[in-house]
């Protein structure tokens, strides 16, 4: 991108983050106004502050999440379940209400741990979402049973197509025995209340996702991509994927802020800088990997302090990640296999 590019599109950026921090957000949605070389976004989701968390619209559900998800994945991370399940409790506590979870995370450990986590009255406080791997009705049905056992609940709150990864997986999902069919099935059995779909490959393969969908008439309300500062240069979600979905009234849930902890790992920005992008994007929420209280209140802080990014801030942070984000080296999720559980695990899709 040359320099004049980003001169410009941070002073794109200022115009539609002074809107986001205008008082009566609170109240309506207004309409942003994206960077030059961006289509055009669609309003940005309506926020509300109660304390030091703030709470945004997810689509048009008429559902408001914790802007901080709370990451499914790493909470498997923590050594003993009685830890994972006071963290996962001190994050409720402290307002985060957004919980993110998978079918196959950690053979299922995150779920079982979470599920004994929302036990005495916490499944009531939180807007559970977890997902399948399932591109079959038979294996879709199974999976979404087999998260509810685990998880404790009757229903989830969303339920999504997880790794969407290949230009196939839409048709597979669609087809007249896939995914979809299961999804709809447990919606009308109450089992689930909202379907999304999640991936960190391509965005081509997410617009596949969602012209597919188009096709068949059926409205997605949440997808699910990486969102960093990375990404705004390399295969953007952000560019490419997210004003079509504000356009759709679809929630933008924004996942890998920190590219997998690459990003601050390699010292290329803080924790505070890159929480604080990816909250200024018009998310309805971001989704954090944390997986010890020390992570828990320093993400809080970063919340409570949050504004969104100015545009000389913005301009600044552009410029200084640009080099990092060429050809994806810190973005491996996007290039390389290794984050890919589906293609380690055929089976799984069914």
């Amino acid at each position: 991108m040359k320099r004049r590019d980003l001169l410009s599109q941070a002073v794109a950026f200022a115009a539609w983050t002074s809107l986001r921090s205008s008082p009566a957000r609170a109240a309506e949605a207004r309409p942003l106004v994206a960077p030059p070389d961006w289509p055009a976004f669609g309003p940005a989701p309506a926020e509300t502050r109660k304390g030091d968390m703030l709470y945004r619209a997810l689509g048009r559900t008429g559902e408001n999440l914790s802007a901080f998800g709370l990451g499914g994945h790493h909470i498997g991370l923590v050594k003993e379940e009685q830890d994972s399940v006071k963290l996962i409790r001190s994050a409720i506590d402290r307002g985060i209400t957004f919980m993110d979870n998978c079918w196959d995370y950690h053979n299922g450990k995150s779920e079982v741990w979470m599920g004994k986590a929302l036990c005495d009255g916490y499944r009531q406080k939180v807007f559970l979402m977890t997902k399948i791997d399932g591109r079959t009705r038979l294996a879709a049905a199974r999976q979404i049973d087999e998260s509810l056992k685990r998880l404790q609940t009757d229903h989830v709150d969303l339920m999504q197509i997880h790794e969407n990864l290949r230009m196939e997986d839409a048709d597979r999902c669609f087809a007249e025995d896939g995914a979809i069919k299961a999804l709809e099935e447990a919606k009308r059995a109450g089992k689930i209340r909202f379907i999304g779909f999640t991936g960190h490959k391509d965005p081509i393969v997410h617009n596949r996702m969602l012209d597919v969908a188009a096709e068949h008439s059926f409205h997605f309300d949440s997808c699910q991509m990486p969102l960093n500062l990375l990404d705004a240069n390399f295969r953007s979600f952000a560019r490419q994927v997210v004003p079509r979905l504000l356009g759709e009234g679809i929630g933008v849930l924004g996942m890998k802020p920190m590219a997998s902890g690459a990003i601050v790992k390699n010292k290329i920005a803080t924790p505070k800088e890159c929480l604080t992008y990816a909250l200024t994007l018009p998310t309805s929420a971001v989704i954090t990997g944390i997986e010890n209280m020390n992570v828990l209140e320093q993400d809080l802080e970063i919340m409570k302090e949050f504004k969104p990014l100015e545009g000389g801030q913005m301009r600044e942070l552009l410029d200084r990640t640009r080099e990092s984000a060429r050809n994806g080296a810190y973005e491996k999720f996007k290039t390389a296999t290794q984050f890919d559980g589906t293609a380690r695990h055929p089976e799984w899709l069914g």
